[in-house]
């Protein structure tokens, strides 16, 4: 009877690693990932070499790196998703700490890459951005806090994990990284709010974020300036939103045609952060419609999973990357028609970009670690388990 309402299925004694894998896990969502890297590889190949030419590289250099660190993300993907919620837990963890350290000591040695804001460390082949990390990991660890706080006598899980994100969140002040800082009080909100955090307490955090935001507002010229851009009814044609905004109106419904569209010429980011804005211009509506419904699918089917399962850390850490994932692919696209603004986030698994993704195959990974089926015992046991 469990299993019909909770859709889980038996484990089999001595059954190998690969077929137990292929067996229990969320194959939709896994054809998902895949299809949005076959995308990004696509794009790529339309929206990098005019950026290759200008820098004096090879016409598909950035395709080249591209379809190397994806496959050394989906390879990520695939041994995480292997593991058992026990090692996922006790390796993101140890991640989130060696994460820390790094986003602690990039004042010292951290580079801009002259883009005024210091948050990577240069490899001389290749850059880290260490918050791109920082994210599983500060998931995982404030999952476990939470779950633990409900057990009896255990920790105040939830004043820690706040405590850990408010620490998180200066320090991303200071590069300054605002949209990575909000993903972290954004992840941290969907975890407590999971736990059971009561309503009017949501309120006020979401106050706390207004208030914080206007500070911000006030000392920060970086931030003004992406929020006055924002507001203001003129939009600058020669400006990055403005040549987005004009190839998403030039493509319509069906695009311009492969290749023709004119955005990668003018943008320097239409590999990274503006990559749908060349996907809408080649290939129109239905691509990026098609783009929109993937991450809906994965984001979905996985909080649909995780309602049927009864251990706190698993549904707590799996709901934080869900959302996240989601919430960091809505703000992308949302930048480019400008919904929002202007933010430099890349769209998981299609943006061009090492860290972001190595660390998209490692927090999915995760999540489809957390979402396979697993037996998930009788609830007479469970609550015999609590009660001791």
């Amino acid at each position: 009877m469990t299993e019909m309402v909770y859709g889980t299925v038996p484990m089999r004694a001595g059954e190998p690693i690969l077929p137990r894998w292929w067996r229990t896990i969320d194959k939709w969502t896994l054809s998902c990932i895949l299809l949005l890297f076959g995308i990004g590889l696509l794009l790529g190949l339309a929206s990098s070499p005019p950026l290759a030419a200008r820098n004096g590289l090879a016409p598909f250099h950035y395709v080249e790196r591209q379809a190397f660190f994806g496959t050394l993300a989906l390879g990520v993907m695939f041994f995480t998703s292997m593991m058992s919620p026990d090692l996922v837990r006790r390796l993101g963890v140890l991640g989130f700490f060696g994460a820390f350290a790094a986003l602690a000591l990039l004042p010292v040695l951290g580079t801009d890459f002259g883009k005024g804001a210091v948050r990577w460390y240069s490899l001389g082949f290749a850059s880290v951005q260490p918050s791109e990390f920082l994210k599983p990991g500060f998931i995982i660890l404030a999952a476990w806090l939470m779950a633990a706080s409900q057990e009896v006598n255990g920790p105040p899980g939830r004043l820690f994990s706040f405590g850990i994100a408010i620490v998180i969140v200066g320090f991303l002040a200071m590069q300054p990284d605002f949209g990575q800082a909000a993903l972290i009080l954004f992840a941290w909100g969907v975890i407590y709010f999971v736990a059971g955090a009561p309503f009017m307490l949501l309120v006020g955090m979401a106050g706390l974020t207004v208030f914080g935001g206007t500070i911000a507002y006030n000392n920060s010229e970086h931030f003004a300036r992406r929020i006055d851009g924002f507001l203001s009814a003129d939009l600058d044609p020669r400006t990055q939103l403005g040549y987005a905004t004009n190839a998403i109106r030039e493509g319509g419904f069906f695009g311009v045609g492969v290749g023709e569209g004119q955005v990668k010429q003018s943008l320097p980011d239409a590999h990274t952060d503006f990559i749908i804005a060349v996907a809408a211009e080649e290939y129109g509506l239905l691509l990026v419609l098609a783009i929109i419904v993937l991450f809906a699918v994965i984001v979905i089917r996985s909080l649909f999973r995780l309602m049927k399962e009864r251990d706190p850390f698993i549904r707590l850490a799996g709901s934080g990357l869900a959302c996240v994932f989601g919430v960091q692919a809505l703000i992308n696209m949302g930048v480019a028609v400008r919904l929002l603004p202007a933010k430099g986030m890349t769209l998981p698994f299609v943006s061009y970009g090492g860290s972001s993704l190595i660390a998209g195959g490692i927090a999915v990974g995760m999540l489809l670690a957390f979402t396979r089926t697993r037996p998930q015992g009788e609830i007479g046991d469970i609550l015999m388990r609590k009660g001791r």
